[in-house]
């Protein structure tokens, strides 16, 4: 269906052909003189300055209404993922324009609309999202490389090697730096590319992240990795990343035994700090003496650890690891819901900044842990969280806000990637 607006009796529309990627504009109603045309932007509607006016025509003497030309929505020679909408004015009058909208070109199913309204965040001079997002970017490349892996789309294959040929020297090299949840992060995301690709940079990488990582292991409180290489912050993220990332490099690493003693060690730590509260929810990490600290129980928390559970099942074959899991996925899919609906404590209207992630991180371990259990104990609430967003908290470009309820707030690629993995999870990722 075209999508419309009015003005001064004038019907304009925007229309596509989903077979060919392709739309046009159009004007009704009118008369000698009005004009229309197709404005095309590249980062979701936020600008457009380099495809304003796409096919300006007006209507010939005599005439009720005119259209434009057809015009590709995506620009493949520069990797530009578009959006379209149609102008119209009025001879002598003002302007209106329709919403932005695209073809279901590389959209032809909920999570695939998603991916590809995610890529149109990715910064094709950077090659990471919003500019210069890092640890954020490591997880939106994670959302799109799921989503490779269980739609089967390949279209956007191009962004993680881009952003591995890019930024492989940046900040302390091979994704690394300060913060070793930062590392633990983009060590999770090569780990997928090497799976999709079978290319060994990508593990080689991941090795150089859990080394890293695992060189921050230091004495403070007993053990565990800290936070950052400026103090001895211990907390919860950064510790289940350790744990995933290197179970996972185990189960890709035949004969390995340093990367399972690493994760088992990382195990054995989080499970006895303290941070595992009484009602099984994981607190963000431990004070200066080395209790639990008290502080928010973020969602990320409370996911990341399922997954690093699941995958350190894979490695062991433990069946007490899923049981513990699934007795902390029990605890957090209740606490966390409002309304039926996974909600992040003190959520904002906002997409921007690192809190939007976090319920991206918390889906898509759910998702795995459900993917892995018999049963698929979550599969029902992941879909209705899915449902919910989809219904409740979509535009016509299919960008998602930060309230999977619905309700006021804006659009960015923090809360994009979240809805994706949410796609993904629900898809059976």
């Amino acid at each position: 269906m075209p999508v419309t607006a009015g003005i001064s009796s004038r019907t304009i529309a925007l229309h596509f052909d989903d077979a060919d990627g392709m739309g046009w504009a159009s004007i009704d109603n009118g008369g000698t003189g009005d004009r229309v045309w197709l404005d095309r932007s590249m980062d979701g509607g936020r600008t457009w300055a380099s495809g304003s006016r796409l096919g300006d025509t007006s209507v010939p003497s005599g005439g009720r209404g005119w259209r434009t030309q057809m015009y590709n929505v995506d620009d493949w020679s520069t990797q530009g993922v578009g959006a379209l909408r149609t102008c119209g004015q009025p001879a002598g009058g003002g302007i209106a324009c329709t919403s932005w909208a695209r073809t279901t070109w590389n959209a032809g199913t909920r999570s695939t609309a998603a991916a590809t309204a995610l890529m149109m965040s990715y910064d094709r001079g950077t090659k990471l999202f919003g500019g210069h997002g890092w640890w954020t970017s490591a997880n939106a490349l994670t959302a799109i490389t799921d989503n490779m892996r269980i739609s089967g789309m390949g279209s956007y294959a191009y962004s993680f090697a881009d952003t591995y040929a890019r930024n492989i020297n940046a900040q302390g090299g091979q994704f690394r730096n300060e913060y070793l949840d930062d590392t633990g992060w983009w060590g999770l995301l090569w780990i997928n590319a090497y799976d999709l690709t079978g290319d060994r940079r990508y593990l080689d990488t991941a090795r150089a992240d859990a080394d890293h990582m695992n060189a921050n292991w230091n004495s403070t409180c007993g053990g565990g990795v800290r936070w950052s290489t400026n103090g001895n912050y211990k907390n919860a993220i950064t510790n289940e990343l350790f744990i995933q990332l290197n179970a996972a490099l185990h189960n890709r690493t035949p004969g390995d035994t340093t990367y399972l003693a690493r994760a088992q060690r990382g195990w054995n730590w989080l499970r006895d700090s303290g941070m595992i509260n009484a009602d099984r929810m994981i607190n963000d990490g431990l004070d200066d003496s080395c209790a639990n600290n008290r502080q928010p129980t973020w969602t990320y928390n409370q996911g990341v650890v399922l997954a690093a559970l699941t995958e350190l099942h894979r490695a062991t074959g433990d069946t007490g690891l899923l049981t513990t899991a699934r007795s902390l996925a029990d605890a957090s899919t209740v606490r966390l819901q409002v309304d039926g609906v996974l909600r992040e404590p003190g959520e904002g209207d906002a997409c921007t900044g690192d809190g939007p992630s976090f319920k991206g991180a918390y889906v898509r371990g759910l998702g795995r842990l459900n993917h892995q259990l018999p049963d698929h104990p979550y599969a029902a609430t992941i879909k209705r969280w899915a449902n919910s967003a989809y219904d409740r908290d979509r535009n016509a470009l299919d960008q998602y806000g930060p309230h999977w309820s619905g309700g006021a707030g804006t659009t960015d690629y923090g809360c994009q990637h979240s809805v994706l993995d949410l796609l993904n999870a629900d898809a059976g990722g």
